[in-house]
C-alpha cells in the first residue's frame, strides 16, 4: 500500500486521472489502427489472390460469327490481368470461374454453350488452350468453376509469359467443331445477348464473388 501525506492526496489522484486518460487514449488509438488497418490487409490479400480476366456483355449476330476471325475476339482484358500467370502468384495451377448471364436466347431450348480459349503471347505445341462454359438451355445465370490444368490443351500455353487476348466462340451441343454459326437451323441460336465473365483464381484460394460488378 502507497501512503500519501494528505496535503498532496488531491494531485496524487488528479496524476492518476491524466495517466489513466493518456492510458486509455493509447488502447483506443490501437484499437482504430487494427480496425482500419486489418481490412485493407484483407483487401491486398483479396485482390493479389484473383483478378478478373474479363467481364463483357454483347450481342451476337448469325452476321458477327460468319465474319469474326476466327471468332468473337475479346483483347481488352481486366485491367490487373499479370504478365506472369507463374509468379509471384501462382494463378496457372489456380482455377477458372466461368460466369454466363444469358440475357436473351432464341426460343426452342437449343443446347447452346460458348467455348473460351486463352491465346498467349508465347505458346508451343497447339498454340492455344480453351475451356468452355456448361450447356445452357434458356435464359438465366449460369456459373462455374475449372481447374486450370485440367482445359484442353492448358500446356500449350507458356503461362510465364502471359495471354494477349480470349476468343470466344458459341457452339451447339456435338462436341468440338460444334460451331453454331455453321449449322442449318443457325436461327436457333442468333441472335442472342450474354454477359461473359472470368475471374481467375490463385492456387489454393477460393472464388470471392463481391470481386464482380453488378
Amino acid at each position: 500500500m502507497v501512503n500519501i501525506p494528505g496535503k498532496h492526496l488531491g494531485k496524487w489522484y488528479m496524476d492518476l486521472g491524466i495517466k489513466r486518460i493518456e492510458e486509455y487514449t493509447i488502447v483506443k488509438k490501437a484499437f482504430l489502427f487494427l480496425i482500419l488497418v486489418l481490412p485493407l490487409c484483407g483487401f491486398s490479400q483479396h485482390k493479389s489472390s484473383q483478378f478478373v480476366l474479363f467481364d463483357v456483355e454483347f450481342t451476337y449476330t448469325k452476321q458477327d460469327a460468319d465474319t469474326s476471325t476466327p471468332s468473337k475476339s475479346h483483347d481488352q482484358l481486366g485491367p490487373n490481368v499479370p504478365k506472369d500467370w507463374t509468379s509471384p502468384v501462382d494463378f496457372r495451377n489456380g482455377t477458372v470461374h466461368i460466369r454466363i448471364d444469358v440475357l436473351d436466347k432464341p426460343p426452342g431450348n437449343e443446347p447452346t454453350k460458348w467455348t473460351l480459349c486463352y491465346i498467349p503471347n508465347q505458346g508451343q505445341g497447339n498454340g492455344y488452350g480453351c475451356t468452355s462454359s456448361d450447356l445452357f438451355l434458356e435464359e438465366g445465370v449460369y456459373e462455374k468453376e475449372v481447374l486450370m490444368t485440367e482445359f484442353w490443351e492448358n500446356e500449350s500455353i507458356i503461362w510465364k509469359e502471359g495471354i494477349k487476348q480470349m476468343d470466344l466462340v458459341i457452339k451447339d451441343d456435338s462436341g468440338g467443331q460444334g460451331h453454331a454459326h455453321k449449322r442449318k437451323d443457325h436461327e436457333k441460336f442468333f441472335p442472342t445477348k450474354v454477359r461473359i465473365t472470368m475471374v481467375q483464381v490463385a492456387k489454393g484460394a477460393e472464388y470471392d464473388p463481391p470481386i464482380l460488378k453488378p
